[in-house]
């Protein structure tokens, strides 16, 4: 058996790296893996009662539970799939221990938040104008009004917000689909009426317009069987 063997220039020189070169030199070192992942961390999963099957609802339940917290350690708290994840280094294990008790806390009843305007259209698949229109007439009831402050602005603004128990009973019985329903036959309904209307208006406009014509036909026959008529009227008697 032939064993051969290499100097390290010639290695160097079969692979391109200059052996006099210290920064080729250290590339030919083997590299250590550096773990980057931090070493605190803790995941809360989201009941389905609570996010109700929206990723918007999620993340709205996200934001508020951030509002709780201070603000250098809001964005440590994110959302991942349907869990709320919060990561940290290890040197950060009084914030951990204190975030991590916050956000435990704003989740005990975290399914009777309130549902704001764009995570009921989420949920329910409405549009917004729909969302507004069943709101007027009393269809889907409002849970109270909320005012708040648009970020990086001074204006404030104020919306209805609606109770989780009642939008999850929409959804389950299907009351969206009967509302579009009785949506579309009231729009037959107005329109047809709206026709009605219309022609009725057509016909009154058109009655009138015939009794007129009518009434001064009946004029002119009536002068004309009449001795010097014309001469009454030349003189201003009729006026």
């Amino acid at each position: 058996m032939f064993h051969t063997t290499h100097s390290i220039g010639q290695v160097s020189a079969e692979i391109g790296i200059d052996a006099r070169d210290p920064a080729d030199h250290l590339s030919l070192m083997p590299k250590q893996k550096t773990n980057e992942a931090p070493e605190l961390f803790k995941q809360w999963p989201l009941p389905p009662k609570a996010t109700l099957g929206s990723a918007v609802r999620a993340k709205g339940i996200l934001l508020e539970i951030r509002a709780r917290l201070p603000m250098a350690s809001r964005k440590l708290l994110d959302l991942d799939g349907g869990s709320l994840v919060l990561a940290m280094p290890e040197t950060s294990k009084t914030e951990f221990r204190f975030v991590s008790g916050v956000v435990s806390q704003a989740l005990v009843g975290i399914e009777g938040l309130a549902v704001i305007p764009r995570e009921i259209q989420d949920i329910l698949t409405i549009s917004p104008t729909e969302r507004l229109r069943w709101l007027t007439d009393g269809r889907l009831p409002s849970a109270g009004t909320r005012t708040v402050r648009l970020a990086g602005r001074a204006k404030k603004i104020t919306f209805h917000v609606f109770d989780p128990r009642l939008v999850e009973e929409l959804l389950d019985g299907g009351t969206v689909d009967e509302w579009r329903e009785d949506d579309k036959a009231m729009a037959a309904e107005n329109r047809r009426r709206a026709a009605l209307k219309t022609k009725l208006t057509r016909s009154l406009k058109t009655a009138a317009k015939r009794q007129s014509t009518a009434g001064k036909t009946a004029d002119h026959n009536e002068g004309a069987g009449l001795s010097g008529w014309e001469e009454f009227g030349r003189d201003g008697l009729l006026g």
